[in-house]
């Protein structure tokens, strides 16, 4: 009997397992969040997906009181390296929305013998596509073979068996939202070894 109520005690003692939260923006705990470059974001996750802990950690309440456990020149500083931060990450994000709009894809047909071509097309990562999952895609979509290459200049290409530029090519636009003037489709053929 005895042995039992040590039993049940020594269980209720051992440390038990807690569930932390961690933020869908960038992947800390919310408490940590103010240390990224994404606090406005990860503020907007937390709010919509966890209200009652935005509530506690970014409540007027919340905000003033750990204000005032700083000094006057602490809370410039805080105040002076938040506007800082929020700068560099707008201006981080700018930057990748007009590299994003200024990336061209290309389409190339390539002709291998006389009536055989291979559709390589190349500039699709910088739209933030997955080269691998797109060429599966396209393997099934065109029933060809289809497999990502390097490319001499150091870059990576999806090459596809089979004249299939026109279908690639409302693909990238409808599919993956790449505009019309950003996709170019050329020709290209191999010359004869003489």
């Amino acid at each position: 009997m005895a042995s039992e109520a040590a039993a049940s005690e020594a269980v209720t003692n051992e440390p038990q397992a807690r569930h932390i939260v961690y933020c869908g923006v960038c992947t800390l705990p919310p408490e940590y969040c103010e240390f990224g470059g994404t606090v406005k974001k990860c503020q907007e996750w937390l709010e919509k997906h966890h209200p009652d802990m935005h509530e506690k950690l970014y409540s007027e309440e919340a905000v003033a009181a750990t204000l005032s456990t700083l000094s006057v020149d602490a809370q410039k500083r805080a105040a002076k390296d938040s506007q800082k931060k929020e700068a560099k990450a707008a201006a981080a994000e700018a930057k990748a929305a007009e590299a994003k709009a200024q990336a061209q894809v290309l389409i190339k047909r390539v002709e291998r013998n006389k009536r055989k071509y291979v559709t390589a097309v190349s500039g699709l990562e910088a739209h933030g596509m997955d080269l691998k999952k797109v060429a599966k895609e396209w393997g099934k979509k065109f029933a060809t073979g289809s497999s990502v290459t390097k490319t001499a200049s150091g870059g990576e290409e999806v090459v596809v068996q089979g004249d299939n530029s026109d279908e690639i090519f409302d693909w990238v636009v409808d599919v993956a939202g790449v505009p019309e003037d950003n996709v170019d489709c050329i020709e290209d053929k191999k010359k004869k070894a003489t």
